[in-house]
């Protein structure tokens, strides 16, 4: 039920349980004012008849009845009172008179009839009734019970004296059927014009409340405008000054700090958000109640949960005690003590690197921080940089070794020339000799001249190239390989383009050494897979044969310069193509498994003009 709904309802209702209990006190007070009516008149009609009775006793001193005995005269008057017409007829004018009235009688003081109503009851005992005082005293439910339960009479009486000695009690009696028929018109009509009263009240309520509360709805939607962003569309007279305008004019300025609010806040998510993304560790913030409210992608991988799932929880609904990271991370929380690096086995089977810190402002903690790092990545890195150090070491000496060794090598060539003119007037026969030696020479001239260009930097002449035509060329150049070997080259590539700068030569020079190994790696021939696609702000590419796979103990060794496991292989192909992805700010990597093949996996940049048409055509969706 709607907060307006609610109000109506509770003011109707308090507006109508008030008029029901007036209500209620009207129609009690009504009963009681016509009960205690009749109380009172029937009080005084016995005193009337007391007075009547008093002044119409005969004098007895003419007669015979010794006045000096009290009891002789009442024994006279009680003779008398019932052949005392005048008596008589006052009672019963009295009964006609009131309609209440049951009956009114004259009893003696042993309660036997002197005079009645009713002439059958004369000189007879009259029965004890209730007195009708206890109606007039009780409470509104007990009268409505006594006066509406099974019809009875109730006695109003008052004592009858002589000469100042009691002589017999006056008595009145009221029927509560007489008494319902005069009352019930009374109570039916106040009953009625209470229903009718409540009715009203309550619609009343309703519409007036209903009317008073009718600047909610305009509030609640120029609140719906705000939580929307549309702050403009507010309406309502921003310009009165009672409490709707002002709550107006209050609604509008805080939708307009909420829009700022919201672009700024839009803004840092999209930052955020590309930040996050561009990582390759596992983040996770905590609040002060260790409630997550960041997460950045490779948590999913680690984790196996997506980030929408992680969000909004707490550390202990997303570990648990069953692992031995679980324990150690709620341990820390526990505690509020950091987790230094420790390595653990993820739940995809990953070995993980995790790390707790937790987050202080003037030695408060707000949060808490949860690094968690792949630590096969961070091993495959360590092995990049010592690779790419070796390289930079084997330059640098390659580079001297070969300054040094061509100068002698020059010499020899100079020298072994003039030999061979000398030597072939005196003996012919060793020109065979001296040249198998200016052969060997020359080859050795050409590995130092070999080594020195691999180790020579080199100016890349770099243009934008659909990447997967360059896929194409280079699986149209090891096609004649392909079909000596009895391969089927096999590409998978996607319909959308893949920009990147690359210089052609050296670059189709990097994959054409891949994919000849693959074929190389396959003799009795099979298929031999060449795939890309997009990968965020990169292209990835894979070069995938089914052959044997490269040992264990040699993985690590496969870029190495002249490391080589092929007969008539020189060991410079993998450790060229490594260089190039290098110069191009690329990667190359491998995974290798027996009976499963080898997949080299190359990863290079987009194109930088691709992802500015990107940005823009986001940024112009967003407007």
């Amino acid at each position: 039920m709607r907060r307006k709904a609610i109000i109506v309802t509770g003011i109707t209702f308090m507006v109508t349980v008030m008029v029901a209990a007036f209500s209620y006190l009207y129609i009690s007070q009504i009963l009681r004012q016509r009960i205690t009516n009749a109380y009172e008149s029937a009080s005084r009609l016995t005193q009337q008849l007391a007075y009547f009775a008093g002044n119409d006793l005969p004098d007895l001193s003419s007669t015979r009845i010794d006045t000096n005995d009290p009891a002789a005269v009442r024994r006279a008057l009680a003779e008398y009172l019932p052949m005392d017409t005048n008596i008589l007829n006052n009672l019963e004018s009295e009964v006609a008179l009131w309609p209440f009235i049951y009956d009114a009688s004259i009893v003696d003081a042993n309660g036997k009839a002197l005079l009645h109503t009713n002439p059958q009851l004369v000189g007879k005992q009259i029965a004890q009734r209730p007195d009708f005082h206890a109606v007039t005293t009780a409470g509104f439910r007990e009268q409505f019970r006594l006066v509406y339960r099974p019809a009875a009479v109730y006695d109003v009486s008052f004592p009858l004296q002589l000469n100042g000695a009691p002589f017999g009690t006056i008595h009145i009696g009221v029927s509560t059927v007489f008494l319902q028929s005069e009352i019930t018109p009374r109570l039916l009509h106040a009953l009625y014009f209470s229903i009718a009263s409540i009715f009203a009240s309550l619609l009343l309520a309703a519409g007036v409340s209903n009317l008073a509360l009718g600047p909610l709805r305009e509030i609640s939607r120029n609140l719906d405008s705000v939580s929307s962003g549309a702050t403009e569309a507010l309406s309502g007279n921003e310009s009165e000054h009672d409490e709707f305008g002002l709550v107006t004019l209050k609604i509008a300025s805080l939708g307009r700090q909420i829009r700022d609010s919201r672009e700024i806040f839009s803004a840092l998510k999209d930052n955020v958000d590309q930040l996050m993304s561009k990582l390759q560790d596992g983040l996770m913030l905590f609040t002060r109640d260790s409630r997550v409210v960041l997460v950045s992608a490779p948590v999913e991988r680690f984790l196996g949960r997506p980030r929408a799932e992680l969000l909004g929880r707490t550390a202990r609904e997303i570990f648990s005690h069953d692992s031995p990271l679980g324990t150690l991370v709620l341990d820390a929380f526990e505690r509020k003590r950091p987790l230094l690096q420790r390595e653990f086995v993820a739940a995809v089977g990953r070995r993980v690197q995790v790390s707790l810190d937790f987050v202080q402002e003037q030695s408060t903690q707000i949060g808490a921080l949860l690094i968690m790092r792949d630590a096969e990545s961070v091993r495959r890195i360590g092995d990049e940089i010592e690779m790419s150090r070796r390289l930079s070491a084997s330059g640098r000496v390659t580079g001297g070794v070969a300054h040094e060794v061509k100068n002698p090598i020059n010499a020899i060539v100079l020298h072994l020339q003039l030999l061979q003119n000398k030597l072939a007037q005196l003996d012919p026969d060793t020109r065979r000799h001296m040249d198998i030696i200016g052969s060997e020479i020359h080859r050795l001239d050409r590995v130092v001249q070999t080594l020195v260009d691999f180790m020579r930097a080199r100016e890349l002449h770099l243009v934008e190239v659909d990447f997967r035509h360059m896929l194409e060329d280079v699986a149209l150049l090891a096609s004649p390989d392909a079909e000596q070997h009895g391969i089927n080259i096999k590409r998978d590539l996607p319909d959308e383009p893949l920009p990147i700068k690359a210089d052609l030569d050296l670059m189709k020079q990097a994959l054409l050494n891949v994919v000849l190994n693959g074929i190389q790696a396959m003799p009795a021939g099979g298929v031999l897979t060449i795939s890309a696609r997009r990968d965020d702000n990169a292209v990835v590419a894979e070069v995938w044969d089914r052959g044997m796979g490269i040992a264990q103990e040699v993985q690590d060794k496969i870029f190495e310069l002249y490391f080589t496991t092929k007969k008539d292989g020189n060991g410079i192909g993998l450790a060229q193509t490594y260089q190039i992805l290098q110069w191009h700010y690329g990667s190359v990597e491998f995974e290798s498994a027996e009976s499963e093949g080898t997949t080299f996996r190359f990863r290079l940049p987009l194109a930088t003009s691709s992802l500015n048409s990107e940005h823009e055509a986001a940024a112009h969706s967003n407007q």
